[in-house]
């Protein structure tokens, strides 16, 4: 079946992107892999698939599928900004403000006057059981509000902050992320036993109290240029540190995003003032079409 295509990026995070508002896509694991597949594929990090939402709640519905294992994935907040300007390019609708849902939030959007995309990404959660992460025997250390929980990675003990954006993060500061080992420590840290569902592997760096530079290990797809949910969970890490403000610029291998966090203490489900907002940019690099 020939397949019709946008292929897009949000610092350098890069998609293609699927219209399914007017008919259904069945589209299985295999020719997810290979939309992703970068030699013979399209090439990209996710496969966002857009649908029409079964909920009253949101303007739309869509799907997000790891380019490399073809496997459903919870959440991606640079798509999120994607996929705001892939629905209005396609005249899906002419709103500023867009609510979807997705696997597990219902996300609102907002489309600034600089082409950028502002995404609530809703409430950090902090619960363990929720993340999913297993403690170690071992205690934490207490830094400000931060537990730091140590992880033994073969012979080296590194220690990371834990906590779900609606996907998995291990956030962990680093003297300097060009120096870093994201590629030896990153795979470790995703496979380790305390993450049940795997999880994402960041390394920060602090230069000022607005101010972080982040490389992101991510589940199934390695390293990539940039992560959205790791650049949120980055600063809520780094705030209940005590080692960042309440907006940061997070600088990414693939560009800026603009993070902001009131603080507090996670998902309550009592309001909206302890959501993270995330700002960037969101950029259509071509389109076409592929025999899957």
């Amino acid at each position: 079946m020939k397949v019709r295509f946008t292929k897009m990026q949000g610092a350098g995070n890069d998609f293609v992107v699927l219209d399914a508002t007017r008919a259904p896509l069945a589209l299985d694991a295999n020719a997810m892999r290979r939309l992703g597949d970068r030699r013979f594929g399209v090439g990209a990090d996710q496969i966002l698939v857009v649908e029409k939402s079964t909920d009253a709640q949101a303007d739309f519905a869509y799907r997000i599928f790891n380019g490399a294992s073809g496997d459903e994935v919870e959440h991606c907040g640079n798509g999120a900004r994607c996929f705001v300007h892939f629905v209005r390019n396609k005249g899906l609708t002419d709103k500023r403000t867009l609510r979807v849902k997705t696997v597990n939030n219902l996300l609102e959007l907002r489309l600034q006057a600089d082409g950028g995309v502002t995404v609530d990404m809703n409430s950090p959660v902090f619960e363990l059981a929720r993340i999913p992460f297993v403690a170690p025997h071992a205690k934490p250390r207490r830094l400000v509000q931060a537990e730091l929980w140590p992880l033994d990675l073969g012979g080296t003990t590194v220690f990371v902050a834990v906590l779900s954006m609606g996907n998995p993060h291990a956030v962990q500061v680093v003297d300097n992320v060009d120096t870093a080992p994201v590629a030896v420590q990153g795979p470790l840290i995703e496979h380790h036993a305390s993450f049940p569902r795997r999880v994402n592997a960041g390394f920060m760096q602090v230069v000022s109290r607005s101010h972080i530079r982040l490389r992101v290990y991510e589940r199934d797809a390695g390293e990539t240029l940039s992560c959205g949910t790791g650049a949120c969970a980055a600063v809520v890490a780094g705030i209940r540190m005590g080692l960042l403000d309440a907006r940061v610029d997070v600088d990414t291998r693939g560009g800026r995003l603009t993070i902001e966090w009131p603080g507090g203490q996670g998902d309550s489900g009592a309001d909206n003032d302890n959501h993270v907002l995330m700002t960037g940019p969101a950029t259509t690099v071509f389109e076409g079409e592929i025999e899957l």
